[in-house]
């Protein structure tokens, strides 16, 4: 880096993506209504090599409370059913030839704690994610002030700059986190 605008650049776009993968994640996490993306984070041992679900098949939404996946090869129809069931959906798939129907149990309050624990997971990982990029920006421009590239004052001020980014960062982490626990606990 050479600047501290290509840093920033780097910085903001880096958790960008971190917070857009933490949606992904959170989109994986079910609040009791059916939605084909659910399905996204499954992996299907397909031709010796695991590919996601919506490679191997169609993934439909008959009604709220059913998925479906239309498998296109039937003898992998077998291997999309043992892959749901092992997931940690809690799903009970239901084979009928090439068309797999996934019925979605209705939440239990055990089971929105347990998956209110797990968004938080997601959402400390991206937390720290986060608190990483701050770090290699802080680094950059450590090495600037090294290099005699940028004075005391800058240095300081970048830092304050790159703080400020992150405590956005994370306090959008947060605001997902709140949204997606109110959520899954709704009934």
């Amino acid at each position: 880096m050479t600047d501290f605008n290509s840093i920033k650049e780097d910085t903001l776009e880096r958790m960008e993506k971190t917070l857009e993968a933490l949606k992904n994640d959170f989109g994986g996490l079910r609040a009791g209504r059916a939605h084909a993306s659910l399905l996204d984070g499954i992996l299907v041992d397909a031709y010796g090599s695991m590919s996601p679900i919506s490679q191997v098949g169609t993934v439909s939404v008959p009604d709220a409370r059913t998925l479906s996946v239309s498998v296109w090869d039937k003898g992998l129809a077998k291997n999309v059913e043992k892959a749901l069931r092992e997931s940690d959906l809690g799903l009970n798939p239901m084979s009928d030839g090439q068309l797999i129907r996934i019925p979605i149990p209705p939440l239990s309050e055990e089971r929105r704690k347990e998956l209110v624990k797990i968004a938080g997971k997601y959402a400390e990982q991206g937390k720290i994610a986060v608190r990483n990029i701050r770090r290699d920006a802080m680094d950059e421009v450590k090495k600037l002030k090294k290099d005699a590239l940028i004075s005391e004052d800058e240095e300081k001020k970048y830092n304050a700059d790159i703080q400020k980014w992150t405590d956005d960062a994370v306090k959008k982490i947060d605001d997902q986190y709140s949204a997606k626990e109110k959520d899954i606990m709704q009934v």
